[in-house]
């Protein structure tokens, strides 16, 4: 399978909005549809060829800094939710967000609880919470050793979590 060139630069990050889960709806069902019927049950592995599977980028795997290729993150799309780069997941309720450092974080599309759309307010500041990059840039308080300041960091952010 021919894999999906992405443009590089800063004009390869667009913002993941509902029509762009659309879209990946649609690529999910017209794969279904295209695929034979027979495969789809056969989901056990058996007999299929595992060199011809798509595989993700190793470069854009979670937790890893952004390839220099991109180019610099432009200020407005900082911890937003973006399409996913990695053709791998074209056909996958995934999208990236990236934090000031570059870091990538990939989160699933699909509602949380089952009633937090990846659009609803609560969702998204949760993720932008989430990838702050706070304990990463040794500025807090009490941070006597590197990793007493991490263990804080999570310490305080269970806190206000539960207060919720």
């Amino acid at each position: 399978m021919a894999q999906l060139l992405v443009p590089t630069g800063p004009d390869s990050f667009r913002p993941f909005v509902p029509e762009s889960l659309a879209a990946i709806e649609r690529h999910i069902a017209e794969e279904l549809a295209r695929r034979p019927r027979a495969e789809r049950r056969g989901a056990d592995g058996a007999g299929g060829d595992e060199d011809d599977e798509p595989r993700p980028n190793g470069d854009l795997e979670a937790g890893k800094s952004l390839p220099f290729i991109y180019g610099d993150v432009p200020p407005r799309l900082v911890s937003t939710p973006l399409e996913d780069l990695d053709s791998f997941y074209c056909n996958q309720k995934t999208f990236i967000v990236l934090n000031r450092g570059k870091a990538l974080f990939r989160f699933n599309a699909t509602p949380a609880l089952y009633i937090l759309s990846p659009f609803n307010p609560l969702r998204r500041i949760s993720i932008r919470v989430l990838v702050h990059s706070y304990p990463s840039t040794g500025r807090g308080a009490g941070l006597g050793r590197q990793g007493a300041g991490l263990n804080n960091t999570l310490g305080e952010i269970e806190v206000v979590l539960n207060t919720l």
